[in-house]
């Protein structure tokens, strides 16, 4: 599923579930970046360019990528702060937020795709791929938007109701 939304509804719903312990923005974006493999592979190997989608390789691109935006967590920040959503980036997080939400892309896509070596270097196992439909695939990811969306207005309406703490 290169460049789709569907990895974004999984990705949100877990995100908001656990924000305590991951950065979300770093994790849906993760979700993303590892498709770059295909945007550049191409062909009908695309998840087979660079091995980003393989466990090791997801990982070690995540954790990269998580290095890498960190210097970026202002914007992170702000976008948080304007969602409502509580905010504490640390380095840490962002290399485990990277890391976990580039692996989360490679499971989904593991299902979905056949190309997809996600034991690498075993080349010829393949122990998600077509466990479900393609179809449902969709559809799951698509139930979690849904989920993720009435999650985040849940947590809105907490955050609304909060009152200021008194200094």
């Amino acid at each position: 599923m290169p460049f789709t939304p569907y990895h974004f509804g999984p990705a949100g719903f877990i995100g908001l579930v656990v924000r305590k312990y991951i950065d979300i923005p770093l994790f849906v974006l993760a979700n993303v970046i590892i498709d770059l493999e295909v945007l550049f592979a191409g062909g009908p190997f695309a998840h087979r360019g660079w091995y980003f989608h393989t466990l090791l390789g997801s990982a070690v691109v995540g954790a990269l990528f998580g290095l890498a935006i960190y210097p970026l967590r202002g914007i992170f920040q702000w976008i948080m702060n304007f969602l409502r959503l509580s905010y504490k980036p640390t380095l840490l997080k962002f290399v485990i937020s990277g890391s976990l939400g580039a692996c989360f892309h490679v499971f989904i896509d593991a299902i979905y795709h056949w190309d997809v070596q996600l034991l690498w270097p075993n080349q010829n196992a393949r122990p998600l791929w077509n466990i479900i439909s393609q179809s449902q695939v969709k559809q799951i990811c698509l139930a979690f938007w849904a989920a993720a969306i009435i999650l985040y207005i849940i947590l809105l309406f907490k955050s609304l109701r909060k009152k200021p703490k008194a200094d």
